[in-house]
């Protein structure tokens, strides 16, 4: 009997075959992706963010840079990252907002490096009563940070003190989050009962589950947009204490330099700096000398 060949697997070896010898697919489906993505357009987000807002984003952020822009390209109708930056680059409006919005970094919790905050209420209770403070939180976030600095002062000082808190960011969203002082009640579990009654009011109802920073904390606070690598602060007068905690690690060594240059000249001298756990800065030791775990005096 001569042996045969079924049409479904000739078909099939055909099909194998065609496929085999087909060119490889290209275009964002090849990659997995909804835009085209190349080093080009990369490349290019790099020097507009540290041209923006002298954020270094190393070559290791391809992938956390793509998701995040991928957002603003459906929102603004784009096809290509190549338009998207295209435009970007030829106007100068709200959009670049959104762009500075989507690569930023807003890491943050309530009493973050907790010896900050003794080391700061040891600062304030080192000095008379009725001493007047300003101090700027810089890096504000959603208002972890700046609410736990005004607690702070006032357990250490009283509800009455004259203490007034600066607390700026790059990011206009965090910062009305911040504002608003409403957090869930489950991310503030780490600050203890008594701290919960004294300082934040518990929502009922439909804002069950959630509490907001009491109004007297929210008054004691001024929330603006600063941009750390303008040289347009608008401080008239010097603060005494400053923190500037875990921004620093997004800029180079040179940026990093012009803003504690910066930092420098709207601190008194003898006024502290608070820095993030991962930043030093002992090459800057004509502008600041070390006095405790990244707690820094200014010269």
């Amino acid at each position: 009997m001569p042996q045969t060949t079924s049409v479904s697997s000739a078909g099939a070896r055909a099909a194998a075959a065609a496929a085999a010898s087909a060119p490889a697919p290209s275009g964002p489906l090849a990659q997995g992706r909804e835009f085209v993505w190349t080093n080009a357009d990369f490349a290019r987000v790099q020097s507009l963010i540290y041209q923006r807002a002298g954020i270094s984003l190393h070559d290791g952020k391809h992938a956390m840079v793509y998701s995040r822009l991928s957002r603003r390209l459906r929102d603004t109708g784009y096809n290509s990252f190549h338009e998207y930056l295209g435009w970007l680059e030829k106007h100068d409006g709200p959009e670049w907002q959104e762009f500075v919005n989507a690569l930023t970094t807003n890491l943050t919790a309530f009493f973050r490096e907790q010896h900050h905050f003794e080391i700061f209420a040891t600062l304030l209770r080192s000095k008379p009563t009725n001493t007047p403070w300003k101090v700027w939180c810089n890096a504000a976030s959603t208002g972890e940070e700046p609410y736990s600095i005004v607690m702070t002062a006032f357990e250490a000082l009283g509800a009455n003190a004259s203490f007034k808190l600066t607390a700026s960011d790059i990011d206009s969203k965090v910062l009305a989050t911040a504002g608003q002082g409403v957090y869930r009640l489950d991310n503030l579990k780490g600050l203890g009962p008594e701290r919960l009654q004294k300082f934040f009011l518990k929502g009922k109802g439909g804002n069950d589950g959630m509490v907001r920073a009491k109004p007297e904390l929210r008054r004691a606070i001024e929330f603006m947009s600063v941009n750390l690598i303008r040289d347009d602060w608008p401080f008239k007068e010097p603060f005494d204490v400053v923190f500037c905690r875990n921004v620093m690690i997004y800029f180079d060594a040179p940026t990093q330099r012009k803003v504690l240059e910066r930092i420098h000249r709207v601190l008194k001298p003898g006024g502290m700096l608070f820095v993030g756990h991962a930043e030093n800065f002992s090459e800057s030791r004509d502008l600041f000398t070390l006095r405790g775990k990244t707690v820094y005096e200014r010269r």
